[in-house]
């Protein structure tokens, strides 16, 4: 079994972590669930969307299929598969740019 990563948006702003893993862990086991906030520019504000990895592919299929489009906490969330984190050139060649070349675009 693979894992996979799925991407959860149009999130709540007051959702924590835990109820983002509750919403999953009826499909399966969930490895974590992080609702992203704005530490980049120190705010530590949520966004509105998060990140769920889930060890097994066909559980993750089953909540995506159930959970997409659906309502919650006043909300239609999206709920599809993540992207790689090397998606792009990367994901295409399969193989990894230099850091010069990452620095150049």
């Amino acid at each position: 079994m693979a894992n996979i990563s799925i991407f959860v948006g149009n999130l709540s702003l007051n959702i924590t972590d835990a109820e983002l893993r509750g919403m999953f862990a009826p499909f399966g086991c969930v490895a974590s669930a992080k609702v992203m906030n704005d530490n980049y520019i120190g705010s530590g504000q949520l966004r509105g969307y998060g990140y769920v990895e889930m060890p097994s592919k066909n559980d993750g299929e089953a909540a995506i299929f159930s959970l997409n489009g659906k309502a919650y906490r006043g909300r239609e969330i999206t709920v599809i598969e993540a992207m790689p984190k090397n998606h792009g050139e990367e994901a295409i060649s399969g193989k990894p740019r230099s850091a010069r070349a990452r620095q150049r675009n």
